[in-house]
């Protein structure tokens, strides 16, 4: 079922309370990265154009205890929000009461306003995170119609969410539609042949995604520290390489439903210790050293992985390929990344979290087509569940 998205809305002088995600990362009171807040300017923007009015929400880390408050407030976000659009950005240090609603009641269109950490609720019973129903409603009460732009808490079945989306006519913002139309459709109906590429340290972070693309995708390429439980349920030594001991059993059980899917790395770069320093080498997977321990995949991998993405139509990459904040560990990651940046025909989506930092911080950013903002969401939406926070938003 279609979802209603911010554009089929009518938002003339109304109050458009908007979800979104700007939960960025801070140091001494100061935005390390705005990228949160950029991703959010064309929904707020559009309101603002179709003459509604903004309220925004959004949550900043964890909020446990009085002094949280004090490290955690939203004002860094509204000044930057401010700068980025160029116009005031009307703020309260409150999440609820008098000073909150009447700030709110005298808004006029052309303005902006921003509602303190949605997790201040959560110092007295965890109110956001429980979605408990009196906050939810009273959120809602402070609005006209619910715009849900935050993908990365779509996961999270909270007040500020699933809580205010019970309330009122809701719609997806163009972010949270770009996560529905790319992850979404990844997941009901790809174009074909469909290559998913699957990295990080654990298989049990990824089971999930592991047994559900199996169903959905041509292939699964599987690199990083997980591949080693693999190799491990292949009988293959793997000297003192990452293994999860109480998931042989589930790797076995994988590569047999997934035989002719599944496709492992075939060399590894090795090293005496988890560092960048040492006699450093390429082995293939047939002969890892029992003193040794993996740390990327090799360069025939690499050539490997390229010759399974070719002719690919839509690709989904979750994980790094090796140690990639190591720099003689990272060669791996950075040639998946290449392979898949330089695909012309392919519908190419990075699922979040560290892919995502890989990507950006290698300058490959815009050669995708879609990159999730949210790390853990992408990972569950990737698992074929069904997620609260999207769930909520009216159907068209």
């Amino acid at each position: 079922m279609a979802k209603k998205i911010v554009s089929d809305l009518e938002l003339k002088d109304k109050k458009v309370l908007v979800r979104a995600d700007f939960n960025v990362p801070m140091k001494d009171g100061e935005i390390t990265n705005d990228n949160r807040i950029v991703e959010a300017l064309p929904t707020i923007k559009y309101i603002i154009e179709q003459g509604g009015i903004p309220v925004i929400f959004s949550h900043l880390g964890k909020v446990k205890t009085e002094e949280d408050k004090e490290k955690l407030s939203l004002q860094p976000v509204a000044r930057r929000l401010a700068e980025l659009l160029g116009t005031e950005v009307g703020f309260t240090n409150v999440t609820r009461g008098e000073k909150l609603e009447a700030s709110i009641q005298n808004l006029t269109p052309g303005d902006v306003f921003l509602v303190e950490n949605t997790r201040f609720e959560d110092v007295d019973g965890k109110k956001e995170s429980k979605n408990d129903p009196e906050i939810g409603q009273y959120w809602a009460s402070l609005g006209d119609v619910f715009v849900n732009d935050a993908f990365g808490t779509a996961h999270r079945e909270h007040a500020s969410n699933v809580g205010i989306a019970a309330h009122l006519e809701s719609a997806a913002g163009f972010l949270m539609e770009k996560e529905i139309k790319f992850i979404g459709g990844v997941v009901e109906n790809p174009e074909r042949p469909f290559v998913a590429i699957l990295g990080g340290a654990k298989v049990s972070d990824k089971i999930g995604v592991i047994e559900n693309l199996l169903q959905v995708a041509d292939k699964v390429l599987i690199g990083g520290g997980m591949a080693y439980t693999f190799f491990k349920a292949q009988g293959k030594e793997i000297g003192k390489s990452l293994l999860e001991e109480d998931k042989i059993e589930l790797a076995k059980d994988l590569l047999e439903r997934g035989e002719g899917k599944i496709v492992l790395p075939v060399d590894a770069k090795i090293n005496a210790e988890f560092s960048n320093e040492g006699d450093i080498q390429e082995v293939s997977v047939d002969e890892i050293p029992a003193d040794k321990m993996g740390l990327d995949i090799g360069s025939k991998t690499v050539e490997l992985f390229k010759e399974q993405l070719e002719g690919a139509k839509t690709v989904v990459w979750n994980g790094p390929m090796g140690v990639f904040e190591m720099s003689n560990f990272a060669q791996g990651t950075i040639g998946v990344c290449e392979a898949i940046a330089n695909l012309e025909e392919a519908t190419t989506i990075i699922g979040g979290g560290d892919s995502a930092a890989a990507a950006m911080e290698l300058g490959f950013a815009d050669k995708f087509t879609h990159i999730s903002t949210g790390g853990g969401a992408s990972l569950e939406y990737l698992e074929g569940k069904e997620l609260p926070g999207i769930k909520s938003i009216s159907d068209k």
